[in-house]
């Protein structure tokens, strides 16, 4: 149901699924015992709202299928054992009273750590049990389709569980999505919100502080596709994602003392907004007002808000921002207030559900990936031409999806021109490019709204 607080724990009938089969088989191989429960939280796509939930705005996402699937049995050796399915993924073992996480070179176990450490200390457990842990993901990584969020909620749930605690998933949520700041990448919540959140045959509308979700019925007629460009990008080793937060938090910064604002405790444009009482329209305004479209360097920053550069290095950059030099402040505040305002309309057409819905929903779709492209700069090359043959293949909206610089693009479909679409698409993105061509089973697939986090025993 719906309402329910905590996420579901159920029975399952193996027989019937062949992933938890070889999934439990693999894990008595490995361990010689069986696990005591499993653990998923799926990866999502972002249909609308790119880049905006770290600036306090709203997004509009759903679940996908694919998703990350732990196996685990408890025991009081205060060691977690982690392994993976995929050998390109090292096991590794740890003392539970010994968490580090190395900012520097994020692995794969340093995810799952994160959401181990995140729920022991919501919890406040002095102590840890221990736990044998092994993990399947079906989540392209890098992808832009949430697989190292999914592994942190994942491995939450699964200290959670392990500990005989319950936790609401909206808590789960939030403190999935602080931890992950362990990792160093600064990411809004979007992705830990959805991975609890989410309903079967329902996208959501994500909103934040305080943290609530509500049910946005997709319109008839039209399925969503996404397609994955093949290129990687992993948003915590590269310093582009963090460059964006730090413009908004700038430009935030300028945008309020020109207002006559006390700036020093603003961070983000949202929040900017409510101080002002001004609607985004307005908003946008102000920005055209204040802001010249020439990059902005550390010197007229540092003029504008009276502070020396030292200030600017120790109370606005993060550590992993030190070195950038130019910020263009003008282009990326108007994306995430045009964008902010395409959510909320975008849910809007849902809600109302008017004739001409699916093209209405495209044309949101087709300016943000443009806004994403030109304002924000977090497409690439080949984003680009894959979203221009998705509308040449005949899907009525085309963008980018996560982070961009990268990863899956998401396409929204009239039914009665899927299999056009998927052929065409096939043959003019992946099959001229032998590397696409042997990934175009995994890259290229119909998706539809699944359910969210969730705990689970054999029958």
């Amino acid at each position: 149901c719906g309402m329910a607080v905590n996420p579901p724990k159920t029975k399952v009938l193996f027989s019937a699924n062949q992933r938890l089969q070889k999934l439990k088989e693999a894990f008595i191989g490995k361990y010689e015992e069986s696990p005591l429960f499993y653990a998923c939280a799926p990866g999502r796509v972002n249909l609308i709202g790119e880049h905006i939930d770290y600036c306090g705005y709203a997004v509009l996402p759903m679940a996908i299928e694919q998703n990350i699937l732990a196996a685990v049995s408890v025991n009081n050796s205060q060691t977690i054992q982690l392994a993976n399915t995929n050998p390109k993924y090292k096991d590794f073992s740890v003392s539970a009273s010994e968490l580090t996480i190395d900012r520097e070179n994020p692995q794969w176990h340093y995810y799952f750590l994160c959401g181990v450490k995140g729920v022991q200390d919501q919890l406040s457990l002095s102590s840890l049990p221990g736990i044998r842990c092994l993990v399947d993901g079906t989540i392209p990584a890098s992808s832009g389709l949430s697989s190292s969020s999914a592994l942190v909620c994942c491995a939450g749930l699964v200290t959670m569980e392990s500990n005989q605690k319950a936790i609401s998933k909206i808590l789960l949520a939030e403190t999935c999505a602080k931890c992950e700041r362990y990792i160093g990448t600064e990411g809004g919540g979007m992705d830990q919100s959805i991975s609890f959140l989410a309903e079967e045959g329902t996208a959501k509308l994500i909103e934040f502080n305080p943290l609530r979700a509500t049910d946005v019925k997709l319109p008839d007629g039209a399925v969503f596709v996404i397609a994955n460009s093949c290129v990687e990008m992993n948003k915590a080793a590269s310093s582009h994602f963090n460059i964006r937060v730090v413009e908004c938090r700038i430009a935030t910064k300028i945008l309020a003392k020109t207002r006559g604002l006390e700036w020093s405790g603003l961070q983000k444009l949202g929040v900017l907004q409510i101080e002002l009482g001004l609607s985004l329209d307005k908003m946008l305004d102000v920005v055209e007002k204040v802001f010249h479209p020439e990059p902005y360097s550390r010197e007229e920053i540092c003029k504008l808000l009276e502070i020396t550069t030292e200030q600017l290095c120790n109370n606005i950059l993060s550590a992993n921002t030190q070195h950038v030099t130019h910020f263009k402040l003008y282009q990326r505040a108007r994306h995430v207030y045009s964008e902010a305002a395409r959510v909320l309309q975008f849910k809007a057409v849902c809600d109302s559900s008017p004739d001409g819905a699916v093209l209405q929903l495209g044309n949101l779709m087709n300016q943000s990936h443009a806004s994403c492209r030109d304002l924000y700069e977090c497409s690439c090359l080949e984003l680009d031409q894959l979203v221009d043959i998705c509308l040449q293949a005949g899907a009525v909206g085309s963008r980018l999806t996560g982070a961009g610089w990268g990863g899956c693009t998401v396409s929204m479909v009239p039914i009665e021109r899927i299999d056009s679409f998927l052929r065409t698409v096939k043959e003019k993105y992946y099959m001229p490019d032998a590397r696409r061509a042997a990934l175009v089973k995994h890259s290229l697939f119909v998706t539809r709204p699944g359910g969210g986090a969730a705990i689970f025993t054999e029958e």
